[in-house]
C-alpha cells in the first residue's frame, strides 16, 4: 500500500510537469520567480558562455537541480531533438491535472464550463485559446495528447505565458473522455452553423463542455456523436465561420455577454 500511494503521488506530480525546450524559452521561464521549476536538463555538448551561462546561473540562484545528458538522452527528454538546442526545463504547472482526477471530483464541484480541443493543430491557435480561456469564464481545457498541437514554444508564446497557469485537463484521447463526461451527466455542446439555438441564448443548468473543432474540418464526427446540444454563433454579411481562437473567446465570455444582452 505505501508503494502504491507513493507511485500515485509521483504520477500526480509529474502530470503537472511541462517540459519546455530551447534556450530562450528556458531562460524566460527561469527569469520568472513565480514559475516553480523542477529540474534543468542540459546536453553535454553545450559550450559555456552566453545564454548557456545565464541559464546555469539562474538555475543555481534558484537552487534548481541541473542534470547533464548526452544529446540522445536529452532528445528523449525534450521530445524534439532537432529544436531543443541542448536545453530542456521541467516546469511545475499547478493547474494541470489528469482528466480522471477532474472526473472523480466532478459531483462535488460548482457547475463547470469546459472547452474540449478536438484536433487543434495550429500552435498559435492553441496558445490563443489557452489565453482566452484562462482570462474568461472557463474552468478547464481538455487537451488530448493525440490530435492536438504539442505544448511547445509556439504555444507558450501565443498564450503569452498563460499556459503555465492554465487549467489544463490532460487525456490520451478525446472521444473516450467525452463519453466519460457524458456518462456523468455533463452536457456536451458542438458548434454548428445551422443550429437553431444560439451560443448566447444557451444557459446550461449544470456542467457543460464546448467542443472546439479542427481549423479546417471542424468538430470531428466521433466527437459530434457525443454532443447532446448544437449551438450556433450569429453571423452576418455572408460570413460562414470564425477562427477557432475567436470562437473560444466568445465561449469564454458567453455568460457575461448573455447577461449584457438580457439587460
Amino acid at each position: 500500500m505505501p508503494d502504491q500511494r507513493g507511485y500515485a503521488e509521483k504520477k500526480g506530480f509529474f502530470s503537472r510537469v511541462l517540459t519546455v525546450y530551447g534556450r530562450k524559452p528556458a531562460l524566460e521561464a527561469l527569469q520568472d520567480p513565480q514559475l516553480p521549476c523542477h529540474a534543468l536538463h542540459l546536453a553535454d555538448s553545450n559550450r559555456d558562455g552566453g545564454i548557456i551561462s545565464q541559464i546555469k546561473a539562474l538555475a543555481a540562484e534558484r537552487d534548481i537541480p541541473v542534470r547533464v545528458h548526452s544529446r540522445i538522452e536529452l532528445s528523449r527528454i525534450s521530445r524534439n531533438g532537432k529544436q531543443d538546442q541542448g536545453v530542456a526545463l521541467d516546469i511545475v504547472c499547478p493547474a494541470f491535472r489528469p482528466v480522471e482526477e477532474h472526473l472523480h471530483a466532478l459531483h462535488g464541484m460548482a457547475p463547470q464550463r469546459l472547452l474540449a480541443l478536438d484536433g487543434i493543430s495550429n500552435p498559435q491557435n492553441l496558445g490563443m485559446i489557452v489565453r482566452s480561456a484562462s482570462a474568461g469564464q472557463i474552468d478547464g481545457i481538455i487537451w488530448s495528447r493525440k490530435g492536438n498541437a504539442a505544448l511547445g514554444p509556439l504555444v507558450i508564446k501565443a498564450s503569452a505565458g498563460t499556459l503555465y497557469r492554465a487549467p489544463l485537463l490532460i487525456c490520451a484521447e478525446l472521444s473516450e473522455t467525452l463519453r466519460n463526461y457524458r456518462e456523468q451527466g455533463v452536457e456536451i455542446c458542438a458548434l454548428s452553423a445551422g443550429a437553431a439555438l444560439s451560443l448566447f441564448e444557451h444557459n446550461p443548468a449544470g456542467h457543460c463542455i464546448y467542443i472546439l473543432g479542427n481549423e479546417t474540418a471542424g468538430v470531428s464526427a466521433i466527437a459530434r456523436e457525443t454532443a447532446s446540444t448544437a449551438l450556433s454563433i450569429p453571423m452576418g454579411n455572408g460570413v460562414e465561420s470564425l477562427n477557432v481562437a475567436v470562437t473560444a473567446s466568445l465561449i469564454a465570455y458567453a455568460n457575461s455577454l448573455r447577461d449584457y444582452l438580457v439587460r
